[in-house]
């Protein structure tokens, strides 16, 4: 009976977390619903934009007489998926959604083809000219090292992956003034792309901040075993999840590195230091397990806050050229700050003597937060080669 009462009181901080992600305030007005709210009655306009439905306006949606389905549906006629997708060309940017708030994007849905890495997502927030979210599609959703023949299947809170590559976001995106989301493709082929932005119209809190994702590459790291995952934040926020897209030049162990926060101010030594990779991850001594034929091997998980959800192993399980995702939510404890934050990890394994090995591997990562308006323009975004995976 105890054990069934933890589990039970377990399952409400983790629902109760949901809404505290962008704002105290618990008069959200049904911007932020949890398990215990799913009752309660606000006033709120459920919206969605998808490719029959683009402008998410009321009795709108299915009214296409021309799309991509249209020859599927031409003996049915209007209404009968004539739009389900859309076709974005080559080296083109194609605004997926624009809405007038207040409001709040509650759920994105999508299923691109083409190559992932060279597919980018931008949101813009209110009248801003940078985008607050810059990543590639794949990397968005955890998935940096997936394709159509290896997509691993992700299981947390705010991002799942399910069959086949179906990817799902849920972190909230409040706004007050507009939203506008686009997808480039910088690939030489046209891409298709299947997707629904859900939202809710309302009025947003007053301590509502926004959300901003940023990605960064660097192959090989240009400071030997310092790689710098988000920094040049200004402003009012909280940093709420990491991820990243690992791959060893080096055989061995490559995870001893610690990830730090730098604070408010903090220069030389920062306010939290974690003790290794894996440790942030929330795993521990090298994510080792017994494999299928009893042999060492990494251990892939996926948890609603941390997960390993992909290994690639193509030469062993400590040989060179091993390629790791992971992600870390900060739901249950995000890194608040006043002013400014820095984040960097440490790129460390081993060398002979017992003694650490600093790398220059090849890293990704994305970056999420939420903070006040206006933020401090993003670095200028790798270009197409630079995000190529090799």
């Amino acid at each position: 009976m105890k054990k069934g009462i933890l589990i039970f009181i377990g399952f409400c901080a983790f629902i109760g977390s949901q809404s505290l992600l962008c704002a105290e305030d618990q008069s959200a007005g049904g911007l932020s619903v949890s398990l215990d709210d799913i009752c309660r009655l606000y006033s709120v306009r459920t919206r969605s934009i998808s490719p029959e439905n683009f402008t998410g306006e009321k009795g709108r949606g299915g009214m296409a007489t021309q799309g991509t389905g249209q020859g599927a549906s031409r003996e049915l006629g209007q209404g009968w998926k004539v739009s389900p997708s859309i076709n974005i060309n080559a080296k083109s940017i194609f605004t997926l959604a624009e809405i007038t708030g207040p409001g709040s994007i509650r759920s994105i849905w999508m299923t691109p083809t083409g190559n992932w890495r060279w597919s980018v997502l931008r949101v813009y927030w209110d009248d801003e000219t940078d985008p607050s979210v810059e990543v590639p599609v794949a990397d968005f959703f955890a998935s940096g090292w997936a394709r159509w023949d290896r997509c691993p299947l992700i299981n947390s809170a705010p991002v799942c992956v399910n069959p086949r590559c179906g990817f799902n976001c849920y972190w909230p995106m409040p706004f007050r003034k507009k939203c506008r989301i686009t997808m480039e493709n910088l690939a030489d082929e046209k891409m298709v792309l299947y997707y629904q932005i859900n939202y809710a119209l309302a009025e947003v809190p007053t301590n509502a901040a926004y959300f901003h994702a940023r990605f960064w590459r660097e192959n090989p790291l240009q400071v030997r075993g310092v790689y710098t995952i988000l920094d040049g934040v200004e402003g009012s926020g909280q940093y709420v999840g990491t991820y990243l897209a690992y791959g060893t030049h080096n055989t061995g162990w490559w995870g001893e590195g610690e990830v730090k926060f730098f604070i408010d101010g903090d220069e030389q030594f920062p306010t939290i230091c974690g003790t290794g990779t894996e440790d942030y991850f929330c795993g521990s001594y090298d994510f080792e397990g017994n494999g299928p034929d009893g042999k060492v091997s990494y251990t892939e998980f996926t948890h609603p806050y941390s997960g390993l959800p992909q290994v690639i192993r193509p030469d062993g399980m400590y040989d060179s050229q091993q390629r790791f995702s992971l992600y870390r939510w900060h739901i249950p404890d995000p890194v608040r700050f006043e002013h400014d934050l820095k984040v960097t990890i440490q790129a460390l394994g081993w060398q002979s003597g017992g003694r650490y090995l600093p790398l220059q591997d090849d890293v990704a990562s994305v970056a999420f937060w939420y903070q006040t308006e206006p933020h401090k323009k993003f670095p200028k975004f790798p270009s197409r080669d630079e995000l190529e995976l090799h």
